[in-house]
């Protein structure tokens, strides 16, 4: 019998003797009775729960805190982003240390940043701004550049290929991203990476 087994039972035996402590001390109708026993119950049921659990409390509390505030939740090699109200997974990364916020989106080749995003992250453009992009919102010209890294949770990916926009409303985390991942998909409202 494992010392978990006997922690469980021994919890089990001790409510149960104070909840039957209490009950036959106490000179009162049978309703009465029924109701503060199964009081006595649901209390320590909830305590049985909590002990059963007590080793993913922690993981419980990182999932409310991305729920409420939308940041990922890291655990081990992967890490999880709640989906947004909008229906979207939006991230906060580190793209050279500068904090961007991508939307990710795995209908997007490349990852593409705007130009004052890859100023702000001390991104080199091509002085060329010939290529150009077929977007959700039409056809756009962009330079191109790398990042020196690309940080989401704990996945960090080295000299990322980018394309950047004229506008200053675009920030896309692409498939060149998300391919270098060994596991990626969407599990419920989460977005799920595995480094």
């Amino acid at each position: 019998m494992s010392n978990d087994t006997m922690l469980g039972g021994l919890y089990l035996l001790m409510a149960a003797m104070l909840v039957l402590g209490t009950l036959m001390n106490r000179r009162e109708p049978a309703a009465r009775l029924l109701t503060i026993g199964l009081a006595w119950v649901a209390i320590f049921g909830i305590g049985f729960v909590l002990l059963t659990f007590r080793d993913n409390l922690g993981w419980v509390a990182q999932r409310l805190k991305a729920e409420a505030v939308g940041t990922p939740v890291e655990q081990g090699r992967e890490t999880r982003i709640p989906m947004a109200i909008d229906g979207h997974f939006w991230v906060n990364a580190k793209l050279n240390g500068h904090d961007v916020k991508f939307l990710v989106d795995s209908g997007a080749t490349t990852t593409t940043i705007d130009r004052n995003t890859a100023r702000s992250a001390g991104i080199e453009m091509s002085p060329r701004r010939d290529l150009f992009v077929r977007t959700g919102n039409g056809i756009i010209r962009v330079a191109s550049g790398r990042a020196s890294e690309v940080t989401i949770g704990g996945i960090t990916r080295h000299d990322v290929a980018l394309e950047i926009a004229d506008n200053d409303d675009l920030n896309v985390l692409g498939m060149n991203y998300l391919s270098s991942l060994s596991r990626w998909g969407v599990e419920g409202r989460w977005l799920v990476l595995v480094s």
